[in-house]
């Protein structure tokens, strides 16, 4: 299983080709290769949105020195935002958000050594003051790559836009399930 995740992790990477052209504004980084399953959200959203991303496996525990270098270097490389994810003890995006200026995201993954997940999300929430990491729900990448699409968004008018309109997007969705609901015959004194 572990060599079949590998292969689909190296699949994955080469057929996102268009936005791995440009230079990488967001890094997202995982613990393990078995975490790209749930990481793979903040990739999508983020090519949706046309923002250049890597993706990469950087292990606080195995490989703490790779973690450092990778750290360290993301603003001179050009990076704006770090998306980190980790199962666990999850110390990857404390330990990252330590060693860079640049805002960190930390996304806690359900593993299969995970107490529910909660270990996961409580080593990225409980940062020390001084060290801040944002920090989104159990497996919600796809939240990461948003907040990472809004802080570049901050800066670049063309990404806010299309922050905007997917925002937009969402609220004529739920509107649309408003009408649906009325149209069968629910009653609703609110929209009336």
């Amino acid at each position: 299983m572990e060599g079949s995740l590998t292969a689909a992790f190296f699949v994955y990477l080469y057929s996102t080709q268009a936005v791995f052209m440009a230079q990488p504004l967001v890094g997202i980084i995982m613990g393990s290769d078995s975490d790209l399953k749930v990481m793979q959200d903040a990739a999508d959203i983020l090519q949706q949105f046309g923002i250049a991303y890597e993706l990469t496996v950087v292990s606080a525990h195995r490989t703490p020195l790779r973690m450092i270098n990778y750290a360290s270097q993301a603003a001179d490389r050009g990076l704006k935002v770090i998306i980190a994810g980790a199962g666990g003890a999850a110390h990857l995006p404390g330990m990252v958000a330590s060693v860079t200026p640049l805002p960190v995201i930390g996304v806690p993954v359900k593993s299969s050594n995970s107490i529910d997940g909660w270990d996961s999300i409580l080593s990225i929430l409980q940062m020390p003051n001084g060290i801040p990491v944002a920090t989104v729900a159990l497996n919600a990448s796809k939240n990461a790559g948003i907040l990472a699409a809004s802080i570049i968004g901050s800066f670049d008018s063309s990404v806010r836009e299309k922050i905007k309109q997917y925002k937009d997007g969402l609220e004529k969705t739920v509107l649309e399930k408003v009408d649906g609901l009325r149209n069968a015959g629910y009653p609703n004194a609110f929209d009336q």
